[in-house]
């Protein structure tokens, strides 16, 4: 059986109104979710992804700090292998040096090896008549001793032989700087005479003045 309420105000359709300015409630969109999901999913992915990142960071470091630790090792060997190779080459420049300072020396003593000789020769040859000599002697001066200073102590009868003597001397090659030191007139075996004293040096000639011979003379028909 159908009732209908014909009276306005009634209780039935006040409670229809009641019931429809009741506020609605929305269902969450698909498209919120969506957000939410993606959000968790990357909150986990960097969960998982973040130890396997840090682990593969340890392991690359790990290994270059290896390959890092083979390069010094490396560095250090061929270090030292340089320093044993430097020290040898210090040790035979040093035995270098040092054969060099005594070859020099051996040159400089074969070189003045015939200086005396030269010395001699030249005085023997420069000495007057009634004119003899009684010492000749090495003088210490600021001098190598390949080039010597020389005293010459002598006597002779007068004063124009040892002019003559003195002149002769200046005129070699191989002598220079030729000074009167001391003439004195004295007594030798009841006659008089006069002692002198010279100082010479030696002088290096130059190359077109020295005549040289070979040691050992060919023989014809060789």
């Amino acid at each position: 059986m159908i009732e209908i309420n014909l009276l306005p105000g009634s209780p039935k359709r006040a409670s229809k109104r009641r019931m429809r300015s009741l506020p609605a409630f929305n269902k969450p969109s698909t498209g919120s979710l969506s957000k939410l999901d993606r959000m968790a999913l990357f909150i986990v992915g960097g969960w998982v992804a973040g130890p396997a990142l840090v682990g593969w960071l340890y392991l690359s470091s790990t290994q270059r700090m290896d390959e890092l630790a083979v390069a010094i090792e490396g560095a250090q060997a061929d270090s030292a292998r340089y320093a044993q190779i430097r020290a040898a080459n210090d040790i035979l420049r040093a035995r270098q040096d040092t054969i060099a300072q005594k070859l020099q020396i051996i040159q400089e003593i074969d070189a003045s090896r015939f200086v005396w000789s030269h010395i001699m020769d030249e005085v023997s040859r420069a000495l007057p008549p009634y004119t003899w000599l009684r010492n000749i002697s090495y003088v210490s001066v600021d001098a190598p001793m390949n080039v010597p200073a020389f005293r010459i102590e002598g006597r002779t009868g007068n004063t124009f032989a040892l002019t003559q003597f003195m002149q002769d001397l200046e005129a070699s090659p191989f002598l220079r700087g030729v000074t009167l030191v001391t003439t004195d007139q004295i007594r030798e075996n009841d006659k008089s005479v006069y002692s002198f004293t010279l100082d010479v040096r030696f002088e290096e000639p130059p190359p077109e003045v020295i005549q040289t011979v070979p040691l050992f003379g060919t023989q014809e028909g060789y």
